[in-house]
């Protein structure tokens, strides 16, 4: 592998941006350490500001080691710089994280209040702010804090749903800090995301069929689903309204997506079409079985029954055929996963599907197709034209695939 190909697959995600994260005196400040240490992981520059209460919780040097930076507290603590600081800070910020966010903090910042380190560089900053609250349940749901929360909304902060489970004071309910990655999805979104498919409804189907030969023992085949995974992700970050059906259980739902999961290419092929006539992108990233068993065995069949097995297949339908058949205005996209003639392979399945565009890889080549985090893909559309692209990770092509497609609806 060459160092140019080595540094597309170490892309990071935040590289160059600037990220400031305000933790404030909740039981879950500890968990926000993690959030600082994947953001600079994934290549931002962090810079933490910790109110008082939040130090009682989880010491400043935690987060300044994790964030390369010294964490900053009190406001009088270096009265020579403090103007320059908190403007400083405020002025740097790409993107303002407050996690975890307690109802006190929340109350400050829906009505102006600046009166420490954390509320003053808020009100300063023309970033734009990501609030994540985690509290008791009672606390949450409390009407003048949902007021609170709506009147953030309202000027512009992007303020998460916390996640539902049990809770620091023993009890269940909704308040749990959410899970890191979900908190980077939504820092991602806002940084990056370009609203390419606003107002539009995307269908992706993911994964590989599974047809039972007996209830122990199925036809499939290699796909991971991680290529229809990242594409949705994509998708949702460009606020379309995303479906998944997924033939796998194996992958995180991304965030903002609805999943629906089946097993074969019949259920597949029901859930598809059910949603077809509504959506305004379909994209079949699924691996289908060509066939199918014709009779499936109710009980596992035993090897000392019989010296040899001989199984009768019979052809799965062709569901991606029969969306270009009913297509009326949808931008359909299928896939082509080849091991030779990859380019001629792919002409001939985009015109005779009647699709918009076709991905097509070639599955033979180290770095690409199944089980890999990375792949190599020509797309092919429906003029005619073509694009190839290098080697990248499959999160990188799945916004690619959502850009081209966004540039043709």
């Amino acid at each position: 592998m060459n160092a140019a190909t080595e540094n597309r697959m170490q892309k990071l995600t935040f590289e160059g941006k600037h990220v400031v994260v305000g933790i404030t005196g909740g039981i879950a400040a500890y968990k926000a350490a993690e959030l600082v240490s994947q953001l600079r992981q994934r290549g931002a520059d962090v810079h933490c500001i910790m109110t008082e209460h939040a130090t009682k919780l989880i010491s400043p040097i935690t987060f300044g080691e994790l964030s390369g930076h010294d964490v900053t507290v009190d406001m009088f603590t270096n009265i020579s710089h403090w103007d320059v600081q908190h403007i400083a800070l405020a002025r740097l910020a790409d993107l303002f994280i407050v996690a975890p966010a307690t109802a006190n903090i929340i109350g400050k910042m829906a009505c102006g209040i600046a009166d420490d380190m954390l509320s003053t560089t808020v009100m300063a900053t023309k970033a734009p702010v990501l609030v994540v609250p985690a509290m008791n349940t009672n606390m949450y749901e409390n009407g003048i804090v949902q007021r609170n929360i709506r009147t953030l909304r309202e000027v512009g902060y992007t303020v998460m749903e916390p996640e539902e489970g049990h809770l620091a004071c023993n009890t269940s309910g909704k308040g749990r800090f959410p899970q890191t990655d979900v908190i980077l999805s939504a820092a991602e979104k806002i940084l990056f995301g370009k609203h390419l498919l606003q107002g539009k409804k995307v269908i992706i189907s993911a994964g590989g069929t599974q047809e039972n030969i007996d209830p122990v023992r199925y036809i499939g085949n290699r796909s991971s689903g991680k290529m229809g995974y990242a594409i949705a992700r994509a998708a949702a970050m460009e606020d379309a309204e995303v479906t998944l059906v997924s033939c796998t259980t194996e992958l995180p739902v991304p965030e903002g997506v609805t999943v629906c999961y089946v097993k074969n290419a019949r259920d597949l092929q029901r859930e598809m079409d059910a949603r077809f006539d509504d959506c305004d992108v379909a994209i079949m990233a699924a691996a289908v079985s060509d066939y199918r068993t014709k009779t499936e065995a109710t009980q596992k069949i035993k090897k000392e029954a019989c010296d040899s097995l001989t199984i009768e297949l019979e052809l799965n339908p062709d569901i991606l055929y029969g969306l270009g058949q009913k297509k009326k205005g949808q931008f359909l996209v299928g896939f082509a996963a080849e091991t030779n003639d990859v380019i001629e392979h792919g002409k001939e399945k985009l015109q005779r599907k009647n699709l918009d565009m076709l991905v097509a890889n070639d599955v033979s080549q180290k770095g690409a197709g199944f089980n890999v985090e990375t792949n190599i893909a020509s797309i092919l559309y429906k003029d005619h034209t073509m694009e190839q692209f290098p080697i990248m990770t499959k999160e990188e092509l799945g916004h690619v695939i959502i850009q081209k497609i966004a540039e043709r609806l």
